[in-house]
């Protein structure tokens, strides 16, 4: 495989587009019209209301987004992804790609040159990303873009299904879909006629939360809890922002996550216990009620955004109304996804959950 040099957000000029699409219609290192003619093309509708019409079955995907990779191998077309992001590789090491298969270094900085050169049949990547752009830069070379947010709780059913479509795996995507419902309906079970409970959801650095829309906020509700931030405003592109430690003491939470960047990769028990007494420890956090009753939850975000976040939503449901899960192990969920449709090997729990000292 040909490794690339990336170069940051790289951009193709005019002259740049009209030398590689000639290139292209020359034949160089593509698929001919008349092979791609074999197959029957069809047109899918992505998540932002965008028809894109693909000329047959998906054999080379760039899919950017570690979230849509984790989708991607679940539904059964890893086999198809020829380049990823650099956050997909260093999460999942998992993924049958490399270091020369990274043509991203962020969801804003495509090396689109890269992208054209892997001759890929699909780019698939989430709203959060720059896909205006791609779609202006890949267009001319007849790469066609799907956007599908993978990360999003909200839409999993028309992400998933979108997948299934994209890369005509209906059957797996299917399965995704069974699997997701069955993790539904035990937290509906399990929190269903119970009171909400104040959450303050704190994902990578101090202080920085979420609000409606950025996928956590939803999270949050399906577990039976309630964001104390919902009623902000001003958040970034993935609605999320860095609010004042004074302001979390004044809504006083009764439950504390903080969630690390997410890695397959199991983190250091230790850490989670570092992170546990730096919050405990911020001034004037000890009044907060997460605090003065040992319910702060520290989480690697490769379990509790699995699934487009639903087992993060057992997990907190499990933390919110414990005794509506007295006979429900979380930890058989997140199992069940890295063995069973990640294809990955297990290392148990302590690696992705730090529980209060108490609960340990």
């Amino acid at each position: 495989m040909t490794t690339h040099k990336l170069r940051p957000a790289l951009r193709l000029g005019t002259a740049a587009i009209a030398l590689l699409a000639s290139a292209a219609l020359a034949g160089c290192g593509t698929v001919t019209t008349a092979e791609k003619a074999e197959s029957e093309s069809f047109t899918v509708t992505d998540d932002q209301g965008r028809e894109v019409t693909l000329d047959g079955p998906v054999e080379r995907a760039v899919v950017i987004n570690s979230y849509g990779n984790e989708f991607v191998r679940a539904i059964g077309a890893g086999g198809t992804v020829v380049g990823v992001d650099r956050a997909s590789l260093n999460r999942l090491p998992y993924l049958e790609v490399g270091e020369g298969e990274v043509i991203a270094e962020g969801l804003d900085q495509i090396n689109y040159e890269a992208v054209v050169e892997l001759d890929p049949d699909v780019v698939v990547l989430p709203r959060n990303a720059v896909w205006q752009e791609a779609v202006e830069q890949l267009d001319p070379f007849g790469i066609p873009v799907v956007v599908a947010t993978a990360w999003d709780y909200a839409v999993f059913d028309e992400t998933i299904d979108l997948l299934g479509q994209v890369f005509q795996q209906p059957e797996g995507a299917d399965e995704v879909q069974s699997f997701y419902d069955e993790i539904a309906e035990v937290v509906h079970e399990g929190v269903d006629g119970r009171p909400t409970v104040p959450v303050y959801w704190e994902t990578a650095e101090p202080y920085l939360t979420v609000l409606p829309g950025s996928g956590f906020h939803a999270l949050i509700e399906a577990a039976g809890g309630e964001n104390v931030f919902a009623d902000a405003s001003g958040g970034d592109v993935q609605e999320e922002l860095t609010v004042d430690p004074a302001e979390v003491l004044t809504r006083n939470p009764e439950v504390i996550v903080h969630e690390y960047e997410p890695t397959a990769t199991p983190v250091d028990p230790a850490r989670f216990a570092e992170t546990r007494a730096e919050i405990e420890a911020r001034p004037g956090w000890s009044a907060v009620s997460a605090v003065a009753n040992d319910r702060v939850y520290i989480a690697n975000g490769f379990a509790t955004s699995a699934v487009a976040k639903s087992i993060g939503t057992l997990f907190l449901a499990s933390w919110l109304h414990p005794e509506g899960f007295a006979e429900v192990d979380p930890e058989h969920y997140l199992q069940r996804w890295i063995e069973d449709f990640q294809g990955a090997e297990y290392e148990g729990s302590a690696g992705y959950i730090g529980l209060p000292g108490s609960a340990e």
